[in-house]
């Protein structure tokens, strides 16, 4: 089992700073109130020292840095924010880790020791999560830089990083500053690529399982086609935070602008010092559901209670072999038997089936078009159902059956779907009517079913 200790993975993006991003962060909403939920946990622990990992600190192909200077200054005026920020130095600290490293017969140097490394400079994969965390800037820094050495020289260096804390009996936590995948749309900055997703995934759930050890096997050739920034800043939490398996808590992953965000608290420190809803100033009753539910509604309704106001933030996480690794998933809302919102998706869009469901479950609640935002009155009485679909198949008229299978009826870009076993559709020819419908599809039109299986959670 791992020793106690406080670690993050925080994203960086410059525009989750209000001076830069304004209003159009808010659609990374789930990863800012992640960072809130950090930020309080960094509190409780109360750490004399952050040390910051950056991808973007000045680095060496074949040496880590580690920045002695007293004072390190930085701003984000490339991105619009002129705003100086500062923080002192653990010089001791810092001293403490290159002479440790060097024994260890790992290349290190101080940045200062060459100009063109910027010595007490302070990049924006820094800066960004800790105007987050240290706001105030209370605490020392030390930054570190990552080399492209091996992997595993990364996690040598963490638990390197650990020892020096602990011999001076310094109270640390490292900041493992890093996005995930930089490919997982066509709109994303560096263009897409299919192994985006699969880099993502893989690295939630490694992170959600406390296994940072594997970390270290991911293929290389898989993170250069993913576009990752943040691998090897986590391998070397991952030797900080000691053997696995480490007790983590995943806070948020999303990808809005097609890069992936992955907000985690990693350690027993981390994870125990994480605000619970009775400590949470805007939680006056966490909600309950009345009635025993399966563990898939529980995280649905959990996550929408959250959002309204009335619990803490569920772990995205099932640990039922009921479901599946990650799947398409529809969450639909009722109240008094009437509908109150239903979004879904056919296939996985999350690394997750948890987050798939996670993700949805806010939709139904607070963006289906077809309802007003859902309002924290509306809790007690709110039925939910999760449906979790099997991949589709081509099928014919003759293979239908409403009472079994959904059914998507396509034509050019337009598509009609339909759950299975809904009230009031009993036959076939009324199940493809309304599927066709959905689509604006013209019966006489020709028109490629498909039909898919479906698990109903209650």
């Amino acid at each position: 089992m791992a020793s106690s200790t406080f670690g993050l993975i925080v994203p960086h993006p410059p525009i989750f700073v209000p001076s830069v991003g304004g209003d159009g962060r808010r659609k990374a909403q789930a990863s800012l109130d992640a960072l809130e939920t950090a930020r309080r946990a960094l509190d409780a622990y109360d750490p004399e020292t952050l040390i910051v990992m950056s991808p973007h600190a000045p680095a060496v192909y074949d040496t880590f840095l580690v920045d002695t200077s007293e004072r390190m200054l930085g701003s984000l005026e490339e991105f619009g924010d002129p705003t100086s920020y500062s923080w002192e130095v653990d010089t001791q600290l810092a001293e403490a880790i290159l002479s440790a490293v060097d024994i260890a017969d790992i290349p290190i140097a101080p940045r200062e020791a060459d100009e063109r490394l910027r010595g007490g400079w302070l990049d924006h994969a820094s800066i960004v999560p800790l105007s987050f965390l240290d706001p105030e800037a209370h605490r020392r820094v030390v930054v570190l830089s990552l080399s492209f050495l091996a992997l595993a020289s990364h996690r040598i260096v963490g638990r390197l990083v650990r020892e020096c804390a602990q011999d001076l009996g310094r109270r640390v936590a490292f900041v493992a500053s890093g996005d995930c995948s930089h490919r997982l749309t066509v709109q994303a900055p560096a263009g897409f690529s299919e192994r985006g997703k699969e880099f993502d995934e893989r690295l939630v759930r490694i992170v959600a399982a406390g296994q940072l050890e594997e970390l270290v096997q991911t293929d290389p050739k898989l993170a250069e086609e993913a576009g990752e920034c943040g691998l090897r800043s986590f391998v070397t939490l991952g030797g900080f935070s000691g053997d696995d398996p480490v007790p983590t808590r995943v806070l948020a992953y999303e990808g809005p602008w097609g890069v992936g965000y992955l907000t985690a608290l990693v350690g027993q420190d981390a994870v125990s010092a994480a605000p619970t809803a009775e400590e949470d100033a805007h939680v006056e009753v966490p909600y309950e559901p009345r009635d025993p539910e399966s563990e898939i509604v529980a995280l649905a309704r959990g996550t929408i209670a959250w959002r309204l106001g009335r619990g803490e933030q569920p772990t995205a996480i099932l640990t039922s072999s009921d479901y599946p690794a990650a799947a398409g998933a529809f969450v639909s809302l009722h109240r008094e038997g009437a509908l109150r919102g239903c979004i879904g998706t056919v296939a996985p869009v999350q690394p997750t089936l948890a987050l798939e469901v996670q993700h949805n479950a806010l939709e139904a609640a607070l963006h289906d078009p077809r309802f007003s935002v859902m309002t924290e009155d509306e809790l007690d009485d709110l039925e939910i159902s999760v449906d979790v679909l099997h991949p589709p198949e081509p099928a014919r008229v003759e293979d239908l059956d409403p009472k079994r299978f959904g059914v998507i009826v396509t034509a050019g870009q337009r598509r009609g779907l339909l759950l299975p076993d809904l009230e009031g559709v009993d036959d076939v020819d009324t199940q493809l009517e309304i599927a066709l419908g959905k689509g604006d599809i013209s019966a006489s039109e020709p028109y490629r079913i498909e039909r898919f299986r479906v698990e109903r959670f209650h």
